[in-house]
């Protein structure tokens, strides 16, 4: 019952400091029933579900059974309770067989996220646009999800002894650094801001927050605390995040950009999940709408992994005219850590 997918994405869970989701995990592939609508949809999964992040689509379903005060019992032995392995599998058993068919219909989605603490990991390479421009920013978001880091602006932020931003924002980020703090001054002045994603959420209806609450590990109560405060904080900001092709959204809005801003197309950790044939065209249109005659700037900043052998994504900066690129930082996947590289920091 698909045992290797699940102990692999236990293991992530331990390294990523989710003991509770880990062990949840180990326990699912021996609670799974055929003889259930869910169990026998995993148990034939037609896909390959570590890419299609199987273990993760069930987990939150569970964990929006607890969010959503559905299956009392469940709950109890879900964080912050401590439950015997014998009393997490009997909650977790029960609540398989008795919402049997919401959980095979939430399989059919994949996970949504929307990672705050990435925005610490991003910040730096604003900052770094601003000195280097010292024009306004028209801000665009692929994979934006929510769009809540969209929001960057609005956080407050600690690098050692070093902050930025309102010390009154709900949402406060304050990553390990590795080495060196970043720099953070500079010009910063956001003219506008819109993303787009395959599946947005609207985090100003209940049932789309919840979604995206769900698949918060449910042991990580820092990261569900963050995501509750930015949620706050987007309901009372209009943030456009529009159903659209990121390739697609991108040519429109290159196309009809300002000549006194510099246009920055941002994203992270999604790039993984764009088909090479999109990728393709949204290199393409960024290299030729940033090296035409007389166009103004664009910078391309994206926090990804370079390589999935590495255990950490690098923060990576490339300007136009001429199509530059370089590595500012390398960053932990969920913004716990960054550790600057330096360059161009007067």
């Amino acid at each position: 019952m698909q045992q290797e997918h699940f102990e692999g994405q236990a293991r992530a869970c331990d390294r990523l400091g989710s003991p509770f989701t880990a062990r949840l995990c180990r326990m699912l592939p021996r609670l799974l029933a055929e003889d259930t609508v869910a169990g026998g949809l995993i148990a034939a999964w037609p896909g390959d579900a570590r890419a299609d992040a199987l273990a993760l689509r069930l987990i939150g379903a569970l964990h929006r059974l607890v969010l959503s005060g559905d299956d009392a019992e469940l709950a109890e032995a879900y964080p912050p309770n401590d439950v015997s392995d014998e009393a997490l599998e009997k909650a977790v058993s029960g609540a398989l067989h008795r919402h049997d068919a919401r959980l095979a219909q939430a399989l059919g989605s994949p996970p949504q996220t929307n990672e705050i603490a990435r925005a610490a990991m991003l910040l730096p390479g604003f900052l770094a646009i601003g000195r280097e421009t010292g024009m306004p920013m028209a801000v665009r978001e692929i994979g934006a999800s929510a769009g809540l880091n969209l929001l960057f602006d609005r956080f407050h932020y600690r690098y050692g002894d070093t902050c930025w931003g309102d010390e009154a924002s709900p949402v406060k980020l304050a990553p390990e650094v590795r080495g060196k703090a970043p720099p953070l001054g500079g010009f910063l002045d956001i003219a506008s801001r819109a993303g787009c994603d395959t599946a947005p959420l609207d985090v100003s209806d209940s049932a789309e927050a919840l979604r995206l609450k769900s698949f918060v590990w449910a042991d990580q109560q820092a990261r569900l605390e963050r995501l509750d405060a930015a949620i706050s904080l987007a309901r009372e900001t209009a943030v456009q995040v529009e159903k659209a092709d990121a390739a697609d959204f991108l040519e429109r809005e290159v196309a009809a950009r300002s000549q006194d801003e510099v246009f920055v197309l941002f994203h992270s950790i999604m790039w993984q999940y764009v088909p090479d044939r999109t990728q393709r065209r949204i290199e393409t249109v960024l290299d030729e709408a940033g090296n035409a005659a007389d166009a103004a700037p664009i910078a391309w900043l994206r926090m990804e992994p370079i390589s999935t052998a590495e255990p950490f994504a690098t923060l990576r900066l490339t300007f136009w005219p001429g199509g530059e690129a370089r590595d500012l930082a390398h960053c932990d996947y969920h913004g716990r850590w960054i550790e600057w590289l330096g360059g161009r920091e007067a």
